[in-house]
């Protein structure tokens, strides 16, 4: 009862028609933005932060979370409609996405990633209203053991579905997490697989590889495909979903969702690995399993539930700790102390009307992503009814503009088209991409999280076992990957 009546009061706050404007410009601008690759939420966050100096701390939160769901929610139509997936969140959308998409469905590609997103968001904003004290409890309990283990068994759920070969899912997965540690060794200050080059020392950005072997890989293939052939131009499709798919995705929905904010709890985690393990948790369930990556709308469905739950679960350790899961909530931490505002455990006592009435403004700016977005699908797609020698320079385009706006160097257009020749080998040769993108995401803190568990326990490496969170996640990761051996095996035997 007591959070009905602050969720009341939060609505409060949320419907004076200065936040709803502020709510409104934040999911509008989000959007836009995260349908543009290159422009990630936290470039966008970080030119707000200016505009919210003169604003009340309440309508300056409002308007930055606005930015980050929205972001998030607009992602996934580059990853459906280019296979340009420019917010790492939005890469497992695209597997199943991109080619509903080449089938002519890309308006209702469109549509499901909406509603999606809306019962994700919704559900996150239900546990945050109801649970985020309890939930910050067992998010504190998380240490770089449990963080490590949890890690791994993203790792190893996605590298467990590759189709073809779990051995080729494991060496993209290792080649993702070494180029994840290119760059300044962050402890030691050592560099590490720089061969002498300064413009390899920050190391490479996540967009560089992501576009490169998604975006600039499928522009390749295509010439390689039809080089000699007159390709039809793609049909957009109908919107509507059939009371037989409604069905089929409601349960991926709602599961992923429940996994997705549960997974956003944890620091460190996010929209990204709650994505991935949405997708990875479908694909096991669904008895059509070998479907997925061609098409299927439940590949769609589970990963988009599964993020923008994340993004409202990444609010819990933000708001009740003070402890930022990601590049994203840390840049809402710093506006926050900008503004005056210091969260954790005593926010919810001393700034009621900043905690409740940002989560009052999510769920509107849910009504508003989904009212602005499902009207302008059928505008959105027709960019597929481009020709296909200009659908492909606008990739190219998008692609380079994206990768230059980073550090505006021709080093990292050199590396897209490298990653770009990477994606298209890997793609004649059967090579799942997704492996090499999550272990380039969470190379780095696997390492992190292992060397300060290593530090802690004095170098015993018994300390990922001794912990029960830890050990528990950790035979779950080995089970996802002996599991389909066992299966298979068995599936021999019985011929």
């Amino acid at each position: 009862m007591e959070s009905l009546s602050n969720l009341i009061y939060g609505f409060s706050i949320a419907l004076d028609p200065v936040n709803l404007m502020y709510v409104f410009i934040g999911v509008f601008a989000g959007t836009l933005i995260g349908m543009l690759p290159g422009l990630g939420p936290i470039s966008a966050l970080a030119l707000m932060i200016p505009i919210t100096f003169n604003l009340n701390p309440a309508t300056g939160l409002i308007l930055m979370a606005g930015v980050y769901y929205g972001a998030i929610f607009g992602g996934s139509t580059s990853s459906i409609l280019l296979n340009a997936p420019g917010v790492a969140g939005t890469v497992a959308t695209s597997f199943d996405g991109y080619p509903m998409a080449q089938k002519g469905m890309a308006g209702k590609a469109l549509a499901i990633a909406a509603y999606a997103s809306f019962v994700g968001g919704t559900v996150s904003i239900i546990g945050l209203m109801l649970i985020a004290p309890l939930l910050s409890k067992v998010a504190v309990s998380f240490g770089p053991a449990e963080y490590f283990s949890l890690m791994v068994l993203g790792l190893t759920a996605v590298v467990s579905l590759s189709d073809k070969s779990l051995t080729k899912g494991l060496i993209a997965a290792i080649v993702g997490m070494m180029i994840s540690i290119i760059g300044i060794d962050l402890q030691t200050g050592t560099e590490r697989y720089t061969f002498g080059s300064i413009e390899l020392i920050e190391g490479i950005d996540f967009l560089v590889v992501a576009l490169g072997v998604f975006a600039l890989a499928e522009v390749f293939f295509m010439l390689l495909r039809n080089s000699n052939k007159v390709q039809k131009r793609n049909e957009i499709g109908s919107l509507k979903l059939t009371g037989a798919e409604v069905k089929e995705i409601a349960a991926p929905i709602g599961r992923s969702s429940i996994l997705g904010f549960f997974t956003g709890v944890l620091p460190g985690a996010g929209a990204t690995i709650g994505s991935f393990l949405g997708y990875s948790m479908e694909k096991r369930l669904a008895k059509d399993g070998d479907t997925f990556g061609k098409g299927n709308i439940k590949g769609v469905a589970a990963p988009e539930s599964a993020n923008n739950a994340a993004c409202g679960g990444s609010f819990v350790p933000l708001l009740t700790l003070g402890v930022p899961g990601s590049g994203t909530t840390a840049v809402l931490l710093g506006a926050l102390l900008v503004m005056g505002v210091t969260p954790g455990p005593m926010m919810l006592e001393q700034r009621p009307d900043v905690f409740w009435g940002v989560i009052a403004s999510m769920y509107i700016g849910n009504i508003f992503l989904l009212v602005l977005n499902l009207p302008l699908i059928p505008y959105i797609a027709r960019i597929l009814d481009a020709p296909r020698p200009l659908l492909l320079s606008l990739i190219l385009i998008f692609c380079m503009v994206g990768v230059y706006g980073l550090s505006f160097s021709s080093f990292d257009l050199v590396l897209l088209l490298v990653f770009g020749l990477i994606g298209l080998v890997m793609r004649l040769y059967g090579f799942p991409a997704a492996p090499l993108i999550l272990g380039l995401i969470l190379g780095a803190l696997m390492e992190e999280s292992m060397r300060r568990a290593l530090q802690i326990s004095g170098g015993d490496w018994s300390t990922f076992l001794d912990k029960p969170i830890s050990l528990t996640l950790l035979v779950i990761a080995l089970l996802s990957l002996t599991l389909p051996l066992i299966k298979k095996g068995w599936q021999k035997a019985r011929r």
